[in-house]
């Protein structure tokens, strides 16, 4: 699944507006069914798969956005739509804030692993706070598909079992990027990673009462680590590297973070969640 081949552009609005959740999900499966593909399904069917998922907890991510989805039995392709309410509408978020961003991601029912990259791809988009400005100021449906395009990363492709792979090794000292970063492998197809918690040499050191006057001051968020360790296809090294630093920043200039790649003599199994 490629976020970038999923999005419909004549599932996208500019101008949404409804009274409260039942009718958001009413009008945003009537959106949807502009696809041939949903269309063959029916929007009823559609708003009643969305209430469904609705009913099992909200998809009001907060920050303004909401990512309503369903496994439709059936559909044969995914399908993205995005409309922007631009007064918001109440859709239960868990901030409790209006939502003026909505996603939309329908798609095979027999794909979970395509679903998890999409939502994986959607939430990394909209966790910028520019990505996100962006979208909100587009003025016709036309320039909000091509913000969206923007967004994706048409370079994801599924992994050959057959390629040479390589380790990666990520260690973070900032927590903040840890989730942007899972949700960036999850995009890009890399659908399993261990995470490891550590102890930097900082938290040790600064024990010792010789160096600790020097190194107390460390903040102590920078004496703990998350090593995050994972398979990625050597072919896609560059790129998925340069989409690495584009989360946090040059590493070779910025304090907290690394990644080390190793290539691998043998390697049996899988990581993959499901």
């Amino acid at each position: 699944m490629i976020l970038l081949d999923a999005i419909y552009a004549d599932c996208c609005c500019v101008d949404f507006h409804a009274r409260n959740k039942d009718e958001v999900l009413r009008k945003l499966a009537d959106l949807m069914a502009r696809h041939p593909a949903v269309a063959a399904i029916g929007a009823d069917a559609v708003y009643r798969l969305l209430s469904d998922r609705e009913a099992k907890g909200t998809t009001g991510l907060g920050r303004s956005v909401a990512l309503p989805h369903a496994r439709v039995q059936g559909l044969k392709q995914f399908v993205v739509g995005v409309a922007v309410a631009p007064k918001g509408v109440d859709f239960g978020a868990i901030d409790r804030r209006k939502c003026r961003l909505l996603f939309v991601v329908l798609g095979p029912a027999e794909e979970p692993s395509g679903h998890l990259k999409a939502l994986a791809g959607i939430s990394r988009i909209t966790g910028s706070a520019r990505r996100r400005r962006t979208l909100l100021l587009a003025k016709t449906s036309e320039a909000l598909y091509e913000v969206m395009v923007q967004h994706c990363d048409p370079t994801a492709s599924p992994s050959a079992q057959t390629q040479k792979m390589r380790i990666l090794l990520m260690i973070l000292y900032d927590e903040d990027l840890l989730y942007d970063i899972l949700q960036y492998f999850l995009e890009q197809g890399v659908e399993g990673a261990t995470v490891l918690e550590g102890l930097g040499m900082g938290h040790y050191i600064s024990n010792v009462p010789v160096f600790a006057e020097y190194i107390g001051f460390m903040q102590k968020r920078k004496q703990h680590s998350q090593t995050i360790f994972t398979l990625i296809p050597a072919e896609r090294e560059a790129a998925l590297l340069e989409g690495l630093e584009l989360i946090t920043g040059d590493m070779q200039t910025r304090q907290g973070a690394m990644v080390i790649t190793v290539d691998t003599a043998f390697h049996k199994g899988s990581m993959r969640m499901l």
